[in-house]
């Protein structure tokens, strides 16, 4: 149809509702049906528009873009195949009386049926992609998101399991939930991108977690106990006496769960020892006789 009014081929004004554009192509499909005009060249290319206007307007995406982009924008975004994809007037001719069999093969030519080009070039749907957010508890314990979505013109809801131990960046993927297959194709993948969240106390590192934690220069002499948080309570640690500032104390398996197994990695307490800014006069006269014996 090149750059002609889609509208204007069914005798339609900008606006039609789905039932008007059905109503009308049935009343021109009947009139031009090539069927009921055996060997009229212009009933037949009138059969081709009306029917190249209809797989777009009865299509809603198509629609809007033919609406947005008018005539001859919509044409440079869509091809004849692109045009007759998923163009199925399933039972209609049939319901007017005509065989539908090889109707569309007879009016455009052998092996010139755009949707027959489109079927011969069976392809799997597109994948859809988007953002998963979850805090950084739920990508450590899992946890059970509601996920909603658009498919076209259709909003969808559902729900999804969310691993213990997921990573900040992984895809999770749900089968069948992506774009429509063509030509008899499977449908696309949705996949879920992972964004975790942090937390105030714990870093997590791979599957580890580090903690931060501080002592007095006297309890990194002396040794000292020390209660330390878990992402599963909190667990009591033994500073050993000389213990060097900055060094850190592994918790074998209190790391983030290695998806997919039954292991853990580790936790990792990093502990700093913490020095006054100011020292009362009977510190400072300690300090100074512990400096006189060499410490």
């Amino acid at each position: 149809m090149g750059n002609k009014d889609y509208y204007q081929a069914l005798g339609l004004k900008k606006g039609a509702t789905p039932e008007e554009i059905k109503k009308a192509y049935r009343k021109h499909a009947l009139k031009y049906h090539p069927d009921k005009n055996q060997g009229n060249k212009e009933a037949e290319e009138k059969f081709k528009e009306i029917n190249e206007a209809y797989a777009v307007l009865s299509d809603p995406k198509k629609k809007e873009q033919f609406d947005q982009f008018g005539a001859s924008g919509f044409h440079q975004r869509y091809s004849q195949e692109d045009i007759f994809r998923g163009f199925d007037v399933g039972d209609m001719f049939k319901d007017m009386g005509y065989g539908t069999d090889d109707i569309f093969s007879r009016i455009f030519g052998a092996g010139g049926d755009p949707r027959a080009r489109v079927r011969a070039r069976k392809q799997r749907g597109e994948d859809f992609s988007m953002e998963l957010p979850v805090t950084f508890s739920e990508s450590y314990f899992g946890a059970e998101k509601r996920v909603a979505f658009r498919r076209g013109e259709v909003r969808e809801e559902l729900s999804v399991k969310v691993p213990a131990g997921v990573a900040d960046g992984a895809k999770l993927r749900v089968a069948g939930k992506g774009g429509s297959g063509v030509g008899g194709g499977p449908e696309g993948d949705l996949y879920l991108v992972v964004k975790a969240g942090q937390d105030a106390i714990f870093t997590r590192e791979d599957d580890d977690i580090v903690v931060e934690r501080s002592i007095r220069m006297t309890e990194a002499a002396l040794g000292t106990s020390l209660d330390v948080p878990t992402m599963d309570g909190s667990k009591r640690i033994k500073i050993p006496a000389g213990f060097q500032p900055g060094t850190k104390i592994r918790l074998k398996g209190f790391g983030f769960p290695h998806m997919g197994k039954t292991t853990k990695g580790d936790l990792y307490v990093k502990v700093n020892a913490t020095f006054p800014a100011e020292l009362s006069e009977a510190q400072k006269k300690l300090l100074e006789e512990l400096s006189a014996t060499g410490l």
